[in-house]
């Protein structure tokens, strides 16, 4: 899959939560279905990938794959191999879950450069009723959520939460969509135009409580 590097920023005020000054956070990654009908139905949904792509994982730091890491046991997290996260920055303890193909985590010093590369592995048709479907793939959502450490020592107080939606396709069928997108957004008038957001080379991800 594609990496995609998501920036993580220190967003506090000026004097907002000294507490977790000088201190790591763990941010939990997760990719998870952005339509409410998917959402009701997303164990099985993700269930059936699972048995559909033996071995495989839904989301992955960098180039990691979970085949031959350490680890707990095979319930247990697993540690991503250093040599498989060479463009991230700034991450520390990054660990995969292999009964959660679709969740990453990892701690980092908010005061310090951290940056994340993730890979999707699944397109977003291998969840239609076809398994095909064009461009009409359903969309999935990048949650990102955010704790410190409480004080038995896990990370278990919330500190933050945001999300984007995403679409994943292989390159032809993303050619596809950004041609075929391009070329509706012409046809439109200036007025009809104002509805949609522009493109940007970036994506801020959205707070959500």
């Amino acid at each position: 899959g594609q990496s995609y590097e998501i920036r993580m920023l220190d967003n506090r005020k000026l004097g907002e939560l000294p507490e977790i000054n000088g201190k790591l956070v763990k941010s939990i990654f997760r990719v998870v279905f952005h339509d409410r009908r998917l959402q009701y139905t997303e164990h099985q949904q993700l269930e059936g990938w699972r048995w559909n792509r033996p071995g495989d994982r839904i989301l992955d730091i960098g180039e990691s794959h979970l085949a031959g890491a350490g680890g707990e046991g095979p319930g247990g997290p697993h540690l991503f191999p250093p040599a498989d996260i060479p463009m991230s920055v700034g991450i520390i303890d990054p660990r995969a879950n292999p009964t959660q193909l679709n969740t990453v985590e990892f701690l980092w010093d908010p005061a310090k450069r951290t940056s994340v590369f993730i890979q999707v592995h699944c397109i977003s048709t291998e969840f239609t009723l076809r398994k095909h479907g064009g461009e009409k793939g359903v969309p999935f959502r990048v949650q990102i959520d955010t704790f410190r450490q409480g004080p038995a020592g896990d990370y278990t107080e919330h500190l933050h939460s945001a999300s984007c939606q995403i679409k994943v396709f292989k390159p032809k069928g993303a050619d596809r969509k950004q041609k075929t997108d391009r070329e509706k957004m012409e046809k439109r008038t200036p007025h009809e135009k104002e509805k949609y957001q522009p493109s940007y080379e970036t994506t801020i991800l959205t707070e959500v409580s």
